[in-house]
């Protein structure tokens, strides 16, 4: 059985009160969980973890979906999951960045496969803003003043007009 949020949810504001109290709650190690009948049940420590991780992201005002990592996606929801457009996505898609799958003319893409893509993504952003600040170190350039970079940016703009 896999359980899926189609959209995601986001915490009504008359209910942060609430939150906040089950995420003090569940900041104990272990938590049982009372059923209707009132049996009890310990929470095994990963879905522990994963109620404080929903519970602390709605805290902040975050939306939340819950998904299997095999789910498969449209076009549309891998792209909004990654806040590039479709047409973006779909060029990923065909440089075989991104692996998927046609299902008759529809292209599906799995949600562990765009999860993995956007992690590759940060370490690559990552790596370039690490070496852009090397190289600016190098440069002497943190010496400079935001006075220095404006007059800067103002003469390039100017060189650039002329051209």
């Amino acid at each position: 059985m896999s359980v899926t949020t189609p959209h995601p949810i986001t915490l009504p504001a008359d209910d942060l009160e609430l939150v906040g109290e089950l995420t003090r709650m569940l900041q104990q190690p272990s938590a049982t969980l009372r059923g209707p009948d009132g049996s009890e049940v310990v929470l095994p420590v990963e879905v522990h973890d994963v109620l404080v991780q929903m519970l602390e992201a709605m805290q902040r005002g975050q939306a939340i979906m819950v998904a299997p990592v095999a789910t498969r996606l449209t076009t549309s929801q891998a792209a909004e999951l990654l806040g590039i457009s479709r047409p973006t996505l779909v060029k990923l898609l065909e440089n075989h960045e991104i692996p998927f799958e046609k299902t008759t003319r529809h292209r599906r893409v799995r949600l562990d496969d765009v999860l993995a893509y956007r992690d590759r993504r940060r370490v690559e952003r990552r790596s370039v803003l690490d070496e852009m600040t090397r190289q600016a170190v190098e440069d002497g350039l943190y010496d400079d003043s935001a006075a220095d970079y404006a007059d800067a940016l103002k003469a390039a703009r100017k060189d650039g007009a002329g051209a």
